[in-house]
Formats: C-alpha cells, sequence, structure tokens
C-alpha cells in the first residue's frame, strides 16, 4: 500500500507535567490522546497508529482511540526516540508508504495541519515537515524509503531530528503557522494557558 498512515505519539510520562503520563491530560474535554486521533483521521490519514507507554493499560481501557491500532513501546522512558522507531516499525509492518507523526503534547496542531502535511506525499522518498515561520516542527512525513534510516537515527529523545537536519536540502517544510500552534504542553502552567489569548 502507499497510503499515508497518521503515527502519533503518545508514550511519554510527562515528568515536569508531574509524571501521569500525557496521553490522558484533558483539553477542551476530550483526551490529549483522543484530540490527536482524531486530528490525524480528519487530517486525511485513513489509519492511525498510536504509540503508549506510561499509563498504556489506562488508556486502552478508557477506550479513546477511536479505532487506532495501540502498539506499546516497553522502553518508553529511554525518550521519543524508541517510541518513534516503534511507530516506525508498526508503519512498516502494515504496508504505508509514509508516516505522517504527530505528538501527542501538541493539541494545537490540528487536521488542517495534517491534511497539508499530508499532501506533500508523492511517493515512498518523500519527506516534509509543517513549517512554523519558517522553522520545521510537526506533523513530519516520512516516506518508507526512510524507515530504515530513521530506526536508525532515532535515539534518546531526538525522534527523526538529526536524520531530518542531515537531509535538509531534499524536506519540504509545509507552512502552518496561520493554521496551527506548535506549542507543547509540558507544565501544568502550559496546560492551564492552551487556549487562552496570548
Amino acid at each position: 500500500m502507499n497510503d499515508v498512515v497518521g503515527l502519533l505519539l503518545a508514550a511519554g510520562g510527562g515528568r515536569r507535567m508531574g509524571g501521569g503520563g500525557k496521553a490522558l491530560l484533558r483539553v477542551g474535554g476530550r483526551t490529549l490522546v483522543e484530540r490527536g486521533v482524531r486530528a490525524l483521521r480528519d487530517g486525511g490519514c485513513g489509519r492511525v497508529v498510536v504509540v503508549l507507554g506510561a499509563r498504556a493499560a489506562e488508556v486502552r481501557r478508557l477506550g479513546v482511540l477511536g479505532g487506532a491500532v495501540a502498539v506499546d513501546n516497553p522502553a518508553w522512558e529511554s525518550g521519543m526516540g524508541s517510541s518513534l522507531r516503534t511507530g516506525i516499525e508498526a508503519v512498516a509492518a502494515a504496508g504505508g508508504g509514509a508516516a505522517l507523526v504527530l505528538l501527542v503534547d501538541q493539541p494545537g496542531v490540528g487536521a488542517a495541519a495534517v491534511a497539508r502535511v499530508r499532501g506533500a506525499y508523492r511517493s515512498p522518498d518523500a519527506l516534509a515537515a509543517a513549517g512554523y515561520g519558517g522553522r520545521r516542527g510537526h506533523p513530519v512525513l516520512i516516506g518508507a524509503g526512510h524507515f530504515a534510516g530513521v530506526r536508525v537515527a532515532a535515539r534518546g529523545d531526538r525522534g527523526a531530528r538529526d536524520y531530518l537536519r542531515e537531509r535538509a536540502a531534499g524536506v519540504r517544510l509545509v507552512e502552518c503557522g496561520d493554521i496551527a500552534d506548535p506549542a507543547d504542553l509540558d507544565t501544568p502552567g502550559d496546560l492551564a494557558a492552551f487556549g487562552t489569548p496570548h
């Protein structure tokens, strides 16, 4: 298959948020994991993979995954790199032509940004990322031709950052600053301020 599979990284423990895991934090009455799955689906990803770690059993029990395929990252405490590897392996096993990677703690990145970046897919060699004032952010589109390289490069909390930087000339930057807010929710203050006019 050559479809773009949504990949939501939702395994982190959220130490600065109190350590209870970010996936089940609520914004606007919905959990962050639920919001992320919906953004990927509404943005055009027919299939969605969610990587779980902290509180994985509870996320499953609450039934907030909306038909997405959930995979566990037993090494989630080692950082985002292991979650990206776990997710890329699941997308590859499903025959996806590309993975569209979204982070669970960026609820200001919704379906419009997903759709815009997803539109950059042309072939399994594609690499694209949302741009915010010219700076690379999420979501990130990784064509299947890059899966093996990303799995090797994804270590610690770096994710695909180094891999993309080394191939910057080939990464299509898709400006999304007009339709999305890439701010991370890392602390209780971030969560309280989300949606508040700045």
